[in-house]
């Protein structure tokens, strides 16, 4: 009260100050008025109308090893120009007031308020088109274009993350940028992760390839209330082979980020929720060298060779080598700029198709082959011994029908020889006495018309055989004797892949054990000391229960199947001292393009000790397994020859 009667007096001066405080507490308190009453619809629509926004952040992609450290996938920094948007709205308006709104009033008089979004488009529009002119001119050898529609769409839907404007730059580019436009409002250079390569084509089905893709999370039940919404962004995501088979091991674990957005789309702040984790490096079975001695054995007859190349440890299952022909690059995929319209259509081309897995896919009747399982069906029925011979007239009468034997002369002849020469009239002849459910129940023991689950399911064909106890055909019809003649000698009722014919040899080399092929040989985590977690060794599928003298009479026939060389059909394949085993055999399928013949050569070596099982096989119009495919098992097993020597070699160094 003191104040008041000091107001009440007559003091000008005092009666002032008193006149100016008043009037300065009545003006906050309707300022106050104003905000909170008057304003506050204003203020809730502003709040409401930010949002968060979650951009994936994806992770480091893990690299793909071979068994002894060799890169075969990895990771590579590309260096791209992007475009903040929000750095230019003041452009944005600038166009939109003194330029295209004034042309449209000099020529349409004032725009109504329906037209006012539309002419800010073409603002935005001419902006962003003159700032790609700009730096595109400066760095690239002509300038690009912008894609209206393009543009428009990444303003509507990613208006908070950067516009990418040229990708993939060279060191030359980069130069320029720095020198010539790095200074324009707006532009970054910033640096990405992508999928490399370093060997092309080389393991190239194994491994197969990544796309960028777009990738969207789905909005959690928690997250109603606070109106995210996610910001598509693009991340590798591996589509065949084992990228796409460990693909979830690879991709790692995404981080995410929030952008805070205003009421117009543009970002106001960002902050990282969780941080991404890299991918898992997957290790595999393949060894470099015998894989790179696999593909060049492929093409030695030519760049349009059409086959595959398998390379299994008899003692353990693990893939050495997987090769398949023709190949391609595996680099097309994330540098298609890179390669010409025929390399594309190469890609596609319906004969050669180079995209198909022919070591896991591809899908052949083994011809003579299968007569290894023929002779050990024919031992273990009692049937036939090594002494046990055959006359062979030149062909093997069955009714009405005569089947022609053109691999052996006329004669008769016992097990050993008629394996050498590949005689169908003792095969047919055997087949037919022990039997159809006989032989097909030795081919299931070896797995055949099943998968070996090497890779992933899809990626995998299971071949043709009949069920042991169901003997019908494929298609459902009656199983004739025509039908195990055919059989006997690996015709007909069977088809199998490369991969499965190289689990079958491993099994006659090592003594009978049938295994679960290994691919991958473990998983490591980066940027950390955990142990690898390592796929279990030796992972054995089962017994073939055949006895060892059986499985040894047989080994004996390969091995001479190779070193005679004068009637060895697998002559081809010999080299002094390395001991390789092996069978040759030829299949011939009509389609409609007329015959087709496919060549075999399996094998396994060294015969004192096996450790590795080579098989081949090669499409087309060839003869005979002996004049194709074993001259490219050679030049395999010559490669073998050279690690072993080399590997021996540091022992006694060591």
């Amino acid at each position: 009260m003191l104040v008041i009667d000091q107001v009440r007096r007559s003091d000008p001066r005092l009666r002032s100050l008193a006149l100016l405080f008043f009037t300065g507490f009545a003006v906050l308190l309707i300022g106050l008025w104003y905000v909170q009453i008057v304003s506050q619809r204003k203020y809730e629509d502003s709040l409401r109308v930010q949002a968060f926004r979650v951009v994936t952040e994806p992770a480091a992609r893990g690299r793909i090893l071979g068994r002894n450290g060799n890169v075969l996938a990895d990771n590579q920094p590309r260096y791209n120009i992007n475009l903040y948007l929000e750095d230019i709205r003041p452009r944005f308006t600038y166009e939109y007031t003194n330029s295209v709104k004034k042309e449209f009033i000099a020529e349409h008089g004032r725009p109504p308020k329906g037209e006012r979004w539309a002419l800010e488009k073409i603002a935005r529009y001419r902006v962003v088109s003159n700032i790609v002119w700009q730096v595109s001119s400066a760095v690239l050898p002509q300038p690009l274009v912008l894609n209206p529609h393009g543009f428009e769409k990444h303003y509507r839907e990613k208006r908070a993350v950067p516009m990418p404007l040229v990708t993939d730059l060279t060191p030359q580019q980069i130069a320029l940028f720095m020198e010539k436009v790095s200074d324009l409002p707006g532009i970054d250079l910033e640096v990405e992760s992508y999928r490399f390569y370093p060997h092309g084509s080389l393991a190239a089905h194994a491994l197969g390839y990544t796309m960028r893709r777009q990738r969207e999370e789905e909005k959690g039940e928690d997250e109603e209330d606070f109106e995210y919404r996610t910001i598509p962004v693009l991340e590798y995501k591996g589509l065949t082979g084992l990228e796409a088979g460990f693909d979830e091991e690879l991709r790692g674990h995404p981080g995410e980020k929030a952008i805070l957005v205003n009421n117009i789309g543009y970002r106001e702040s960002e902050e990282m929720w969780v941080e991404p984790s890299p991918g898992e490096n997957v290790v595999l079975t393949l060894d470099l060298e015998i894989q790179k001695a696999a593909e060049r054995a492929l093409v030695m007859s030519g760049p349009d060779t059409r086959g595959a190349v398998v390379v299994v440890n008899v003692r353990n299952g693990d893939v050495l080598a997987m090769a398949s022909a023709p190949g391609y690059d595996l680099n097309m995929f994330v540098r298609s700029g890179d390669y010409s319209k025929e390399d594309w259509e190469r890609l596609n081309d319906p004969l050669l198709t180079p995209q198909w897995n022919r070591a896991v896919q591809g899908m052949y009747q083994p011809g003579s082959t299968f007569k290894i399982i023929v002779a050990l069906a024919a031992f273990e029925a009692g049937v036939a011994d090594l002494e046990t011979k055959v006359y062979n007239p030149g062909f093997y009468q069955l009714g009405g029908r005569k089947i022609k034997d053109p691999n052996a002369p006329i004669g008769e002849w016992a097990f050993m020889e008629a394996f050498k020469r590949s005689a169908n009239t003792y095969f047919i002849h055997m087949g037919m006495q022990v039997g159809p459910e006989r032989l097909v129940e030795m081919g299931r023991r070896f797995n055949l018309g099943e998968k070996t689950g090497v890779v992933q399911p899809g990626l995998e064909s299971r071949g043709v055989f009949p069920e042991v106890g169901a003997l019908v055909k494929n298609d459902g019809s009656r199983w004739r004797d025509g039908d195990t003649a055919n059989l006997s000698i690996g015709q007909g009722e069977v088809v199998v892949t490369p991969l499965q014919m190289a689990l079958v040899t491993a099994a006659v080399a090592n003594g009978g054990t049938l295994l679960r092929p290994r691919l991958v040989m473990q998983l490591e985590e980066q940027g950390t000391d955990a142990a690898p977690e390592v796929i279990p060794l030796l992972q054995k599928e089962r017994d073939i229960n055949v006895k060892p003298q059986y499985l040894e009479w047989v080994r004996r026939a390969m091995l001479d199947d190779v070193e005679d060389q004068k009637v060895g059909t697998g002559k081809a394949a010999y080299i002094p001292g390395m001991g390789i085993a092996g069978k040759t055999g030829t299949a011939q399928v009509q389609t409609p393009k007329g015959k087709h013949h496919v060549v075999w050569f399996v094998s396994f070596a060294p015969f004192d000790s096996p450790k590795y099982a080579v098989v081949v096989v090669v499409e087309g119009q060839y003869i005979s397994g002996g004049g194709m495919a074993a001259p490219k098992a050679k030049e395999v097993y010559q490669t073998i020859q050279r690690i072993e020597e080399s590997r021996l070699k540091n022992i006694a160094v060591n």
